[in-house]
């Protein structure tokens, strides 16, 4: 029965997820907005500092945001049903196309209609990150943390180790100073709980054991333990969200099944064609959701050759495979982090952590900002432009829900398509 007094806040958390567009540059803004400015489920220092130690694991950073906000408001339980909500549209979506891309190759659904999504995501990212920066950065040596991670971002943002290297480094430079020192109380020892470690680790070595027997015993449905194995790897290891997932596959996918090495040891190896996979990935950006939902697509193409049945099961491994990971590690180290965070050492790190995390979201805007072609001034660059500046207004100033706002950038591509 406790769970029907938060019946509303899952409605509001399947609407989100149905017009979160934008990977997770936009998903944060658009938290803002409806978890914070409307529903005030967490505060705006919550957020902030949830996605900052949400950066400092491996994983769907912005699935993790969010699993952790469902936490907050009651518990392990209304934190598996949020992720579950979260993700389930998304992968049923990118399931599908795996079963849809070799019957259509119109590409003008993403062309036209969502031509002004990335626009979009840029007013949402701006307006993130001015409310962060009025929150996080509050002295000289935030100010110069910040504009340092914002310079080696934008300069090395393709570069995967560049973002727990600046969160810890942006951690170290705050502790020089001993200006800042929160009101300490008596921190009283607390037992942590080991069990979603435990069985992220068990996990981990039962995949890889399970992978490894398949392929060389060669069992009848040896690639779906392969897949398995590959995309719990992939969530444990991935820093950098989904731009640093796509190499992965392709390496995976791609590179290592055409090396002379692989094909005389596992000439069965996993194949899936690099067209395929760019084709999902572009998909993934043009659909509202996490972008690790690629997983349900590249598991579909892993296993399409084995027949519709284990197409299907490829898409179920995938998706489970590559959350599973992402949850376990956060709902383990969060409420460690909440007892840790009360040293001073921590306290003081955070300080740094959270100014890294704003200068990493201003170079995302800078970066995204390049892709508008600002060299040449036509209708579309100008109307682009328009739709940043207006999208951050009406989230700055006005109380238009961010679901209205993305809606009617998609009615502006049709209308120009």
């Amino acid at each position: 029965m406790k769970l029907l007094r938060h019946i509303p806040f899952l409605k509001t958390v399947l609407l989100y997820t149905l017009t979160a567009f934008g990977g997770p540059q936009g998903h944060l803004g658009m938290m803002l907005k409806t978890f914070v400015h409307k529903r005030r489920d967490i505060t705006e220092e919550e957020l902030i500092e949830y996605n900052s130690f949400c950066q400092l694991l491996p994983g769907a950073s912005s699935t993790q945001v969010l699993t952790l906000v469902g936490y907050k408001r009651g518990g392990v339980l209304l934190a598996v049903i949020t992720l579950l909500i979260w993700i389930t549209p998304a992968c049923i979506l990118m399931g599908l196309l795996s079963f849809l891309l070799t019957h259509t190759t119109d590409k003008n659904l993403t062309e036209s209609i969502f031509r002004f999504v990335q626009p979009m995501v840029i007013g949402f990212l701006a307006y993130a990150a001015v409310k962060a920066f009025s929150i996080s950065v509050k002295n000289i040596i935030t100010q110069v943390i910040m504009l340092v991670a914002m310079l080696v971002t934008y300069l090395l943002i393709k570069t995967p180790w560049i973002f727990p290297i600046l969160i810890i480094g942006g951690g170290v430079a705050t502790n020089f100073s001993d200006k800042r020192i929160p009101k300490q109380a008596e921190i009283k020892p607390r037992q942590i709980r080991w069990t979603n470690i435990w069985l992220f680790l068990v996990l981990f070595g039962i995949a890889g054991i399970l992978s490894e027997t398949a392929r060389k015993q060669n069992w009848p449905d040896r690639k779906a333990y392969n897949l398995f194995e590959n995309f719990y790897r992939f969530g444990s290891f991935v820093f950098g969200g989904g731009d640093v997932l796509l190499p992965m596959m392709l390496d995976q996918y791609v590179a290592r099944p055409n090396s002379p090495k692989v094909q005389e040891r596992n000439p069965n190896a996993i194949r899936i064609e690099k067209k395929d996979l760019l084709t999902g990935y572009g998909m993934v950006r043009a659909i509202p959701g996490p972008v690790f939902s690629v997983a349900s697509f590249a598991g579909g193409m892993a296993l399409e050759k084995e027949g519709t049945r284990m197409q299907l099961l490829g898409c179920v491994l995938g998706s489970i495979a590559i959350f599973l990971p992402s949850a376990l590690l956060v709902l383990f180290f969060f409420p460690v982090w909440q007892y840790l965070k009360k040293f001073v050492v921590v306290f003081r790190a955070l300080e740094g952590i959270n100014a890294v995390v704003v200068g990493v979201m201003w170079a995302a805007t800078l970066y995204l900002l390049g892709g508008i072609h600002l060299s040449v001034l036509n209708a579309e660059t100008f109307i682009s432009l328009s739709v940043i500046m207006i999208s951050f207004l009406l989230l700055t100033y006005t109380r238009v829900p961010a679901p209205v706002i993305v809606l009617g950038c998609l009615f502006l591509g049709w209308i120009f398509q």
